[in-house]
């Protein structure tokens, strides 16, 4: 190697890695040589789909997403002694979403410009081509198409774009293909899981570097210190969103773990509530979570031991639950040791409470509460609606307790039951002797109040 071109190599290589990041240009070690990664910069709202057909054409496997980022085009090269003044690079060009077809016509296009600038460095406008002319030159345009053909144990990839332009994969029996163009890619899900991780780590590394505004502490902090939410595009820091979650998870209301913002309704995932609170509150919230998912499901109870609390799946239209857990049997509706085809018990605690949620159930909702408690529940509305009445239309007996209905007369009452004188107006009891001398003395409440409130003929006082 003459000392011209070992010293134009140098200061390439020099030139390239004081240029670009670790991440777009690596040197070799031993050689001289090394690997080019480009990433293209794609219009915005960029749209790619992947299909996988059979040898029948019907499509077996398809994604459709907005990319802002593909996995680059790699250039592995190694400079030769004659290099730059009489040869050029020796170069390998490979991507896991351009067909080889492609990326041979890109492998022509580095050759001419290599003839155009024959004798001088050419790495630099290499990179700058593939990075701002590949889409051009490839006519690839949004919505942009991969497909992959199944053809016995060989997998074939076409690539196009939903416009007229089509480049076919070029076969054995066609010719060969530039050898120097590798389509390292195996399969569509590969491809797929390729497409998505690259795009979600570079958007990740985008949001990184730059500065946020936080709109509870409102600091500016970079992307690398804060969350995003995607549903909304909300943007908040780590330590406000830490104290607002570590709240809602020791409150209970893991439902609420949603963006800050009022009225927002975009909700955190679960590796963001994980990164924010820790292990142990994650796990609290996990379970939480779960408990609430459960309670949503209309054939999962839950087993009625307080030591236990298992949940139960129960059979559609059964009412019996066994606790895989402690193996116990129990009522799915009233929660008790299981009863078989009696209806379920209604203590006398329960019954005003029952009786309540029924008057104000729906048709549902009393359908249910009548197959629960069956004729119980129809005995107990009865038995409440009596004593409703008699609330409204009679008195207890201020001795035996006794409800007394007063159809008419004076105010003087007889118990029925234990034949105890009482006064109807203010309740007291009166002397077996001479009942009416509550109603003579001037110093009681009732003095002359005898028939107040009767229907008393007045013609029998003329």
């Amino acid at each position: 190697m003459s000392t011209e071109n070992q010293e134009a190599q140098e200061d390439e290589l020099l030139a390239l890695s004081s240029i670009y990041s670790e991440d777009e240009f690596k040197r070799a070690d031993t050689a001289s040589g090394g690997e080019i990664q480009v990433c293209l910069e794609l219009p915005p709202n960029f749209k790619i789909s992947v299909k996988s057909s059979s040898a029948a054409n019907t499509i077996v496997e398809s994604f459709e997403d907005t990319v802002f980022f593909l996995p680059p085009i790699v250039l592995n090269f190694e400079l030769p002694p004659g290099y730059p003044s009489t040869t050029s690079p020796i170069f390998t060009l490979s991507c896991k979403w351009l067909s080889s077809k492609q990326l041979a016509l890109l492998c022509q296009r580095l050759d001419d410009l290599w003839e155009e600038n024959r004798g001088c460095v050419v790495l630099f406008a290499w990179m700058q081509f593939l990075k701002e002319e590949t889409l051009e030159s490839l006519n690839i345009k949004s919505p942009y198409e991969i497909k992959f053909h199944s053809n016995g144990t060989h997998t074939l990839m076409q690539t196009h774009e939903k416009a007229s332009h089509c480049i076919a994969t070029a076969t054995p029996e066609e010719g060969a293909v530039d050898r120097r163009a590798i389509q390292d890619v195996q399969s569509v899900s590969a491809l797929i899981k390729h497409i998505l991780n690259f795009n979600e780590s570079q958007q990740k590394k985008c949001f990184d570097s730059k500065p946020f505004l936080c709109n509870i502490c409102f600091s500016e902090k970079l992307g690398s210190e804060c969350t995003y939410f995607k549903d909304c595009s909300h943007v908040y820091c780590n330590s406000c969103l830490s104290d607002y979650f570590e709240i809602q998870i020791k409150d209970g209301q893991v439902h609420a773990l949603n963006c800050p913002e009022p009225k927002c309704t975009s909700v955190a995932t679960p590796a963001q509530v994980k990164a924010l609170v820790g292990e142990q509150l994650f796990s609290r919230y996990d379970r939480l979570l779960l408990q609430s998912s459960l309670d949503l499901m209309t054939d999962v109870v839950y087993c009625p031991r307080p030591s236990c609390q298992t949940p139960v799946m129960q059979e559609p239209g059964g009412t019996m639950g066994i606790c895989t857990s402690c193996r116990y049997a129990f009522c799915t509706l009233c929660r008790m040791t299981y009863h078989g085809v009696s209806p379920c018990k209604l203590t006398s605690e329960k019954l005003l409470t029952v009786r309540n949620e029924y008057m104000a159930a729906d048709e549902d909702g009393k359908k249910f509460l009548e197959k629960r408690y069956g004729r119980v529940l129809q005995k107990a509305m009865e038995e409440l609606e009596s004593l409703d009445w008699l609330e409204q239309n009679s008195k207890a007996c201020p001795r035996c307790g006794t409800y007394i209905q007063k159809i008419d007369g004076c105010n003087k009452m007889v118990c029925t039951g234990c034949r105890q004188y009482f006064c109807w107006l203010c309740m007291r009891i009166l002397s077996r002797g001479n009942p009416y001398e509550h109603f003579n003395d001037p110093s009681s409440d009732c003095f002359n109040h005898l028939f107040h409130g009767a229907n008393v003929d007045e013609d029998l006082f003329e």
